[in-house]
């Protein structure tokens, strides 16, 4: 839920802050899309995005908010000249073409090298800089060549604010320098916010703000931006839905891209014996990224459901947000084992060296499973989990 006055945004958090931003964004009743992390689990999004193209083509998204590879799907479809199903299009067409080798450099010589790199820091050699385990130039070239930045600026979302179908986007990134979540704003009438631990900057997106919201910590190196390194905005988001909220939404739209497991599946072992690093590192990124979302998701429930039983006159400006979360309905770190033998054979040996392959639920591995076929099948159900909550979906958007 969140609170106004005199325009002011809200927050997600639970009920200990919902004092409004000063001059910030009026409420308009609009739409926002929330796109998560996820690694190569992004492509789940885009088979989102696909459905709502073809069964609401008139679709009006005016607030984009994205992080890591969430970013780099908002980018696309916020700043496309076309329209929504264009863009759909567009995104889908660039992920069925995915490969390793189009994200990172995936020849033995530079996978040696960086890994060479790690394991002399870790031994206690030279102090030298040691960043990714993989070079992601290969994702820049992909970006640049998908996004056409002018001088390394995304002016096509200039170009959506000034005809009105867009009114703002944010993209979520980590400061490692000073550990505070910062979330770049560009938009229409956008007041910024403080929260603790959380800071909000206008700026005009560019190639290197997407980079350092995806970049995986640890695997993919920081961005520099200004005089500070950023990473992955998953780290330290603790509210992902309140850029949204903040940037005047009254209806979210999340896609997460968690499989919620039943009780039986989360009973069951992932693996036998001690838990290879690939299992260790996956429930990190997994909670870090991706619980988030979960946890944001019922704090904005409960306080939706609190404040629907308050008389409006005693709300003082809070009313509830509308919010629908889209999720998998299969486990994508299971499916992704289907795919593995078909990485490129260096990288293939490096995450079978983690113990990708000594858990049945290996969610690093479905992080870095950029492979076109994997991507094609998360596409495939995306659009059918979509168009199994049709209805549901077809009644959210009504108020359109």
């Amino acid at each position: 839920m969140e609170e106004r006055r005199a325009g002011g945004a809200a927050h997600s958090e639970a009920g200990r802050e919902f004092a409004p931003t000063q001059g910030a964004t009026t409420d308009r009743g609009e739409l926002a899309l929330v796109l998560t992390g996820g690694g190569a689990r992004g492509a789940y999004q885009v088979g989102l995005l696909n459905y709502l193209a073809k069964a609401h083509p008139d679709i009006k998204v005016p607030i984009w908010t994205g992080v890591s590879a969430g970013a780099i799907n908002m980018a696309l479809m916020a700043q496309h000249h076309g329209t929504f199903a264009q863009a759909a299009h567009e995104l889908a067409c660039l992920w069925s073409e995915l490969l390793p080798e189009r994200i990172f450099r995936v020849d033995a010589r530079s996978l040696a090298a960086n890994f060479g790199r790690w394991g002399l820091r870790l031994a206690g050699g030279p102090e030298g800089r040691v960043r990714g385990m993989v070079d992601t130039g290969p994702l820049r070239a992909f970006l640049e060549e998908a996004l056409a930045p002018v001088n390394g600026e995304l002016t096509g979302l200039d170009y959506n604010l000034h005809r009105g179908t867009l009114r703002a986007a944010a993209i979520s990134t980590t400061d490692y320098t000073t550990g505070t979540s910062v979330v770049w704003v560009q938009g229409r009438d956008i007041e910024t916010w403080e929260r603790p631990g959380r800071t909000s900057r206008h700026c005009r997106f560019t190639i290197d703000h997407v980079m350092a919201s995806a970049a995986l910590p640890l695997f993919f190196p920081a961005v520099q931006i200004g005089p500070h390194w950023y990473g992955d905005g998953g780290i330290k988001m603790t509210a992902p839905l309140s850029p949204a909220l903040h940037l005047g939404a009254s209806r979210i739209l999340a896609v997460s891209t968690r499989y919620d497991r039943t009780r039986a599946e989360a009973a069951a072992p992932d693996v036998a014996g001690y838990p290879p690093p690939a299992q260790i590192i996956g429930m990190m990124l997994d909670s870090v990224f991706l619980e988030m979302v979960d946890q944001d998701v019922a704090r904005m429930e409960r306080i939706n459901t609190v404040v629907e039983h308050v008389p409006p006159e005693h709300r003082k400006g809070m009313r509830p947000v509308k919010l629908m979360v889209m999720r998998p309905s299969r486990d994508l770190a299971r499916l992704s084992a289907e795919y593995e033998p078909k990485l490129p054979r260096t990288f293939r040996m490096l995450t079978r060296g983690l113990g990708t392959r000594q858990t049945s639920s290996p969610d690093v591995l479905s992080m870095l499973m950029f492979q076109h076929d994997y991507a094609k099948r998360l596409m495939a159900l995306g659009e059918e989990d979509a168009e199994r909550r049709g209805a549901e979906l077809a009644a959210f958007l009504g108020d359109e």
